[in-house]
């Protein structure tokens, strides 16, 4: 090795930190980012358009197939419909930030994340290298050289040992072969001679392990990395998100592994010029998360054993270079278990971003729908194109599953799992594209289980003639409820009054949620109100029928309650082919719901007529057209509209729907459609 490379491969300096990602210093100069000007909101479809079509489906695309669409190159610019959260990491990718995102899964977290690495410079990518210390073999030395020169260092010391290694062979033949010369040839000694020559090998052996110690261990290597790493830690135990140093059984003797080869990398080392990403947060105990904090603030983290027996513990290298940006990810639940430290660090020195759910639909987001479905299907490589109107049904798809008129769904990754599923079935089938067809099938056969669940519910109450549609029940009517969150069943409710042995109250039954209950109070209210009779000596019985272990959880079935406990006070029967939902104030307002699309359609498979909806809803309506003519929805804004619709015989009907009407006053005269409150998911 010539004198040039010993000074440049000489005994690791000390590492010189890099400064606190989060102070705002600049990776370098702006020509070095690749981040342009533009948004990645702002990328055109390549494609022509028809601007005279742009209300059609596909927003004016002139295409017959998704291979008509061209799809961009960098992964920021096909990140569909979260605009802000794009903006935002861009911004911190060129600043060097930290960043948070909150949002429902599905909705592009990791994705952003990956994008985020693409957008940093490579050229400050840097290899670590980790040196046995002769001073202390328990605290290996750390150097960091620039990315790629890593791999050349280690060969130069590797060809350097083979070189002594090779000189000490030499000499060690030379001694094994004066040594059996003179025991054969002068003393005599055969036996003594072989005995000698076998312990000099021996000790030659001994010694070369000292030489091969010198070659130091590679930690991070990043020569054929294209672009900044991306770590993704979700999950990671404390060993893989903060380096480990493995356990040798031989610790002395001369058998033992040195301590620098043993050190092995965490995420964040391996994150380092780059992303390290961790979705649900939460998940992480917190000595994990007030380490992660230290290698935040300090840009350097020093790698030890994990394990308290393992003779790695004793091992602790010199601090390791962490120079990442964190995207810290999750539910809303996700900053409930944060260390607040740690959450403080992100928002003090980065962005906090909540993903949206769904977008405004729109003639340019109906293109990017349509080369989402391109994307989805040139990442997987192996799906047939789809045509035009294949296209459109997803469109229609990510219509229905916004639950909210006008806007569309940014579940992506549920949007994608119909284009696999779809895209599957036309190879099956062998077809060149995908058709509108095989759409169709996708989504009868991607039911999520809460679906499947649902189904099975209602053809076995059927069986068992547990859901009623037919006939006048006194005391009984048919809520609607929602199974996760793209499920309806149907819910009865039934309700009876009873002396009260004691203080009347009211006593509701069905695993009730807090929501639920309160829900219930606020019913009693114009109960209370509403009744001619003293029912502080009654007792009102309310049971939700077989809500199962799940229970009642909101106030969607708050109508379904006041119609059912209104009948039973004033034995008015109500029809049973009709289903309904929807929240109520203490007024005697309808209020909007969430999930009202699936309960309408769980309504029509169950056989109703009818089904009662909150005004506010009725924009939100987005039913399969195969249950259109099935069943008749009645938006209503009062409970005494519901009562109108739902109470049997109509000359009693009209008489206790005027008292109702007459007991609220005023509060008829407001419109809940005007409410700017958005509808809770229920």
């Amino acid at each position: 090795m010539s004198n040039d490379t010993d000074t440049d491969d000489a005994f690791p300096t000390e590492h010189d930190p890099d400064p606190d990602p989060g102070s705002g210093s600049e990776p370098g100069d702006d020509e070095s980012i690749p981040l342009g000007e533009e948004l990645g909101s702002d990328v055109e479809v390549e494609a022509e358009i028809d601007e005279d079509a742009e209300d059609g489906l596909l927003g004016g695309l002139k295409i017959e197939t998704t291979a008509d669409i061209e799809i961009p190159d960098r992964l920021v610019d096909q990140v569909i419909g979260q605009d802000h959260a794009r903006d935002v990491v861009m911004k911190a990718a060129k600043q060097r930030r930290h960043v948070m995102m909150i949002g429902t899964p599905g909705t592009g977290k990791s994705m952003l994340a990956k994008a985020m690495s693409q957008l940093l410079p490579k050229e400050d990518l840097q290899d670590v290298l980790v040196y046995h210390n002769p001073d202390d073999g328990n605290e290996p030395k750390v150097r960091t050289v620039p990315g790629g020169k890593g791999q050349q260092i280690i060969e130069a010391h590797k060809e350097e040992a083979q070189k002594r290694n090779q000189m000490r062979q030499f000499l060690m033949w030379i001694i094994i072969a004066i040594v059996l010369g003179y025991s054969f040839l002068i003393a005599g000694q055969i036996l003594l001679g072989g005995v000698l020559a076998v312990l000099i090998y021996l000790a030659f052996k001994y010694s070369s392990r000292s030489t091969d110690a010198m070659i130091p261990n590679l930690l991070i290597d990043s020569s054929d990395t294209q672009t900044a790493p991306f770590k993704d830690a979700t999950g990671a135990h404390a060993g893989a998100l903060l380096g480990d140093v493995r356990h040798d059984p031989f610790q002395s003797g001369g058998m033992e592994t040195p301590s620098h080869d043993r050190v092995e990398s965490g995420a964040i080392h391996e994150a380092n010029k780059g992303v390290l990403f961790i979705d649900e947060m939460n998940t992480l105990d917190i000595r994990s998360q007030q380490k992660l904090m230290t290698a935040i603030q300090e840009g350097e983290f020093s790698i030890t054993g994990q394990s308290e027996r393992s003779s790695g513990a004793m091992v602790q290298t010199e601090p390791v270079p962490t120079d990442f940006i964190m995207i810290a990810a999750g539910n809303l639940d996700a900053m409930e278990n944060m260390h607040p430290a740690l959450r403080s660090r992100i928002k003090g020195y980065g962005y906090e971003v909540y993903m949206d759910d769904t977008i405004e639909d729109e003639p340019e987001m109906r293109r990017k729908y349509a080369r989402f479905v391109a994307q989805e299907v040139d990442k997987d490589g192996r799906l047939p194109h789809f045509t035009r109107e294949a296209v459109e049904e997803m469109i229609l798809e990510a219509q229905r599953r916004a639950g909210r008129k006008g806007h569309l769904t940014l579940k992506m990754r549920d949007l994608g799992g119909l284009v696999r599923v779809a895209g599957d079935i036309a190879r099956a089938a062998d077809k060149e594209f995908t058709e509108r067809e095989d759409v169709l099938q996708a989504k009868r056969r991607s039911r999520s289980i809460e679906q499947q669940l649902a189904d099975n519910y209602i053809e076995r109450r059927k069986d068992y003639e547990l859901s009623v549609s037919e006939g006048d029940v006194v005391g009984r009517v048919n809520g609607l409820a929602v199974m996760g969150d793209d499920s309806g069943i149907v819910l009865p409710v039934m309700a009876e009054v009873t002396p009260s042995q004691g203080p009347g109250g009211v006593i509701a039954t069905g695993k009730l949620q807090e929501i639920a209950e309160e829900a219930v109070q606020n019913v009693s209210a114009i109960i209370k109100k509403f009744s001619d009779e003293n029912i502080s000596e009654k007792d009102i019985h309310i049971q939700f029928v077989q809500t199962g272990q799940q229970g009642v959880d909101g106030d969607s079935a708050s109508i379904t309650v006041a119609a059912a406990v209104i009948s039973a006070l004033e034995n008015a029967p109500v029809k049973q082919n009709v289903a309904m939902t929807g929240s109520l104030s203490v007024r005697g307002d309808v209020l909007p719901v969430g999930g009202v699309t699936h309960k309408i359609e769980a309504a029509a498979k169950t056989g109703y007529d009818q089904v009662i909806i909150p005004k506010a809803n009725e924009q939100d309506v987005m039913i399969e057209d195969e249950y259109e003519d099935m069943i008749e929805i009645v938006p209503v804004s009062h409970i005494s509209e519901v009562l109108e619709v739902a109470l049997a015989g109509e000359g009693e009907a009209d008489g206790l729907v005027d008292r109702l009407k007459s007991i609220t006053g005023q509060a008829l005269e407001r419109q809940v459609g005007q409410n700017t409150g958005s509808p809770s998911p229920q």
